[in-house]
């Protein structure tokens, strides 16, 4: 491969602050008013126009994992947008424009200060294997952000990556990953007359969880657009408007920018000729149009990095229990299948979860100090991953390490140096 060789620069400290948040989804987000609301000076920084991650910027603004034990920052979200009548009928689906301004509105408020339009470029690493500082790029240049703490929500663990910290990707012996899938919110239609075909029914005995996914894969098929995901769905947001969530995009890897371009441009075709497949069909669907596409699309799996801890299907089949639990997960094993030749749904594999605990541990990075992970990054192993995944508990995770970052960033200490306590009530560092 051809290579070229730039000139050495001097990089500019755009902000130093006691934590650093890297990544503002729905983890990112947590991470960064648990921070600020403890005290800690704190930043965060996002490569879009927006916060949210996959509920906004990806469109799929539905909480999986969501429980009754899930409390702190996503119940808070979840109770804001309910009164603001911007959740479906689920009140598990959010509208998206409503989520984008709550997250800014709340992380303004806590006193977060924001960097959107920001990408995550390199490291740098100071003595004594700490991290000291994120190198960014933007329309600004490249600039440097010091922080105490640094907490990676980038989803694909980019910061952990670029820190050199080890991480697997995928199927321990084959290195599949499960499919992303690009993700459209449609209008046109009204939840009366779609209802079978919806998230937002109420089962008759007996019948199957799934059956609403089966009828709108079968009418798809019948319209002469069968959905390359088997188990397509739309979620009910508000009045007529719907999140499908009908692809899947097989063997493309979220660190290859080749990969994410081609998913991406096969997706948004594949779900513009499903709504003109199903508008064809009339009645009810006459009027179905998509109303917006997916800004990113939706990635399922990427790094997961090597934490003091490495969340195991065993601690899914086990329902493990840890001292330092930052979440309990009550979401099953969720592997969308790796092989479309294999099937196109979902695959059962390992055995049926317990709700099982996330350790603080599993959070904080082995290889250097100074150094957290939040949302899908953390360290497990593949199976483990595609449980706690899920939004429902990356908010949590989120929340969990910017209370520690603050404590210990206050304190002059490592997250591995901070105790946590595990209360009746809530979760929090013992200071």
């Amino acid at each position: 491969m051809d290579s070229i060789q730039e000139s050495a620069q001097t990089v500019p400290v755009a902000g130093d602050s006691e934590v650093l948040v890297c990544g503002g989804g729905p983890a990112g987000v947590a991470a960064a008013i648990a921070a600020a609301r403890a005290g800690a000076s704190t930043r965060l920084i996002e490569m879009h126009g927006a916060l949210g991650g996959i509920w906004t910027i990806g469109a799929m603004a539905h909480v999986c994992g969501m429980h009754a034990s899930k409390g702190g920052i996503l119940r808070e979200i979840q109770g804001t947008l309910k009164a603001r009548g911007a959740v479906g009928l689920s009140e598990r689906t959010f509208d998206v424009e409503s989520t984008k301004l709550l997250l800014e509105e709340l992380c303004l408020r806590a006193g977060v200060r924001v960097r959107l339009h920001t990408r995550v470029a390199g490291v740098v690493r100071a003595e004594a294997n700490r991290l000291a500082a994120v190198v960014t790029e933007s329309k600004s240049g490249r600039e440097a952000w010091k922080a105490r703490v640094i907490i990676d929500c980038t989803g694909d663990g980019d910061v952990a990556a670029f820190a050199g910290c080890g991480f697997d990707i995928g199927r321990p012996q084959s290195g599949e990953t499960q499919p992303m899938s690009f993700i459209a919110i449609v209008g046109g239609i009204h939840l009366d007359q779609v209802r079978p075909y919806t998230h937002a029914r109420v089962r008759a005995p007996g019948e199957e969880a799934a059956c609403h996914k089966h009828r709108l894969r079968e009418l798809l098929e019948e319209a002469g657009a069968p959905p390359s995901y088997s188990l397509p769905t739309l979620f009910h947001v508000r009045e007529d408007l719907f999140i499908l969530m009908s692809n899947h995009e097989y063997a493309r890897s979220a660190t290859n920018a080749d990969d994410l371009t081609e998913a991406t441009l096969r997706g948004r075709a594949e779900v513009h000729a499903q709504v003109r497949a199903l508008r064809s069909l009339g009645g009810v669907w006459r009027g179905i149009c998509i109303v917006a596409t997916s800004a990113q699309i939706g990635v399922r799996e990427g790094r997961r990095i090597h934490g003091r801890y490495t969340v195991t299907a065993q601690d899914l089949s086990g329902g493990a229990r840890h001292p330092d639990a930052v979440s309990r997960c009550h979401f099953g094993v969720d592997v969308h299948a790796t092989n479309p030749n294999q099937g196109k749904g979902i695959t059962c594999e390992g055995a049926p979860g317990k709700p099982y605990d996330i350790p603080l541990r599993a959070l904080i990075a082995r290889d250097v100090d100074g150094l957290m992970m939040a949302g899908r990054c953390i360290s497990g192993d593949f199976l483990a991953h595609s449980s706690y995944r899920v939004t429902a508990d990356a908010v949590p995770m989120g929340e969990a390490a910017g209370r520690v970052a603050a404590v210990a960033a206050k304190s002059n200490r490592f997250p591995h140096e901070v105790a946590w306590q595990v209360h009746p009530v809530t979760l929090h560092p013992a200071t």
